[in-house]
């Protein structure tokens, strides 16, 4: 059965013309149908217009405004010619429908028009001959109402069409919009970790440089030192490199951005001082940290302080005079895990997508960003009974 009406959706000009061979062999069959109403028996005359009036049918999507002055002249040759109602001219009905629902917006008023006064034309033309005056009057109205309903359900139909077209349109508006801020938030934020990176990677060089120095002072007077230092700068080397791969693995090389003012980058011990800022400005803030704390790339470390950061910045914002949040930093043997949830009402999960509650993280975004930078996953969500939970695993140890 679907079959069958997809394939008629696609044939609407064929199924037209079915209905209008139809139509033509019942008019046909029915013979003249004028003779009660005073028409003309004269078959020259009534079958071109009958095949004339079903050729509306036919035609009346590919053309619907051709048709309708069709239509019209041909109601117009019935009553100047006395060519006597027939089944045929259901396609006035057909017509009025179609104009009012596809067609121009002057072939809906004309359309409107015949609709009004085709039952009045056709009543003086051929009035019952022993009906009185206001059986004649009801007559008009029956015969008027199936052409008013007509045009009046093709025009809320034209009205429909072009609501649901117009809502298509905004929502592919909004998506492209949407795709694009989306685009322009991971930029920005690309370049934001960049920012950041360099810190973290010229911090590196730095204690390489020192470390370096220092080695070749005490090489001769104390060489354990000078190993000690060695293999501070090659354990400090190999975590620069591998910071620098997944810069330079999300950054475009040779885009030059504007670095501005740096300043020293947040670690996981000043994640205590942060919750401590939070209490102080009343939001309850409950912080456990589990299993053995011990160095962590400072890529982690930064990744770490930006989610709690972030995480809290939203709950304090969002989650009502009454929220509370708790923050679990948890030491397993190959990483680092975050939780971060709170009991408040919580803002739309959309707002963690599009928009950071600071202004310049982007949300969950920015999150997913900074976690693939250093190879970790990140899980965010309505909490059951309220509230909002992120969950964030991170490497120790940097991927390859």
């Amino acid at each position: 059965m679907q079959r069958l009406y997809d394939f008629l959706r696609r044939h609407p000009t064929g199924v037209d013309g079915f209905w209008a061979v139809v139509l033509f062999g019942i008019t046909a069959a029915a013979g003249t149908a004028g003779q009660d109403r005073g028409g003309t028996d004269s078959m020259a005359l009534l079958v071109p217009v009958t095949f004339l009036l079903c050729l509306v049918i036919a035609l009346r999507r590919l053309m619907p405004e051709k048709m309708l002055v069709l239509a019209a002249l041909l109601g117009l040759a019935q009553l100047v010619l006395n060519v006597g109602v027939t089944a045929a001219d259901f396609s006035l009905l057909v017509i009025v429908y179609t104009v009012a629902a596809t067609g121009a917006r002057w072939s809906s008023r004309l359309a409107l028009v015949m609709a009004l006064s085709a039952a009045t034309l056709a009543q003086l033309r051929w009035p019952h001959p022993h009906a009185s005056v206001p059986g004649q009057v009801a007559v008009i109205v029956f015969q008027t109402v199936p052409f008013a309903l007509a045009w009046v359900l093709g025009d809320s139909i034209r009205t429909r069409r072009a609501y649901f077209a117009e809502l298509e349109e905004r929502n592919a508006r909004l998506e492209k919009e949407r795709e694009a801020q989306a685009k322009v938030a991971v930029a920005a934020e690309r370049a934001r970790i960049a920012r950041e990176l360099h810190d973290v990677v010229a911090h590196n060089v730095s204690v390489m440089v020192v470390q370096a120095d220092g080695a070749a002072y005490v090489l001769d007077a104390a060489p354990d030192q000078a190993k000690k230092a060695l293999e501070t700068i090659s354990s400090t080397g190999r975590q620069a490199l591998a910071e620098m791969r997944r810069l330079l693995g999300v950054l475009r090389t040779g885009e030059h951005q504007e670095v501005g003012e740096y300043v020293p980058q947040p670690d996981v011990e000043q994640i205590e001082d942060l919750v401590q800022q939070c209490r102080g400005s009343g939001l309850p803030v409950d912080f456990k940290i589990e299993g053995t704390p011990r160095p962590l790339p400072s890529g982690v470390e930064l990744t770490a302080y930006r989610i709690v950061q972030e995480a809290l910045t939203n709950t304090r914002k969002h989650g009502g005079p009454n929220a509370g949040a708790s923050v679990r930093l948890v030491y397993f043997d190959d990483g680092l895990g975050l939780l971060v949830e709170d009991d408040g009402k919580g803002a739309p999960h959309e707002l963690y997508e599009e928009g950071g509650a600071d202004g310049q993280g982007h949300g969950l975004i920015g999150m997913r960003e900074r976690v693939g930078m250093v190879g970790g996953t990140l899980d965010a969500g309505p909490r059951p009974g309220g509230g909002f939970r992120i969950s964030v695993l991170l490497p120790l140890k940097p991927a390859h």
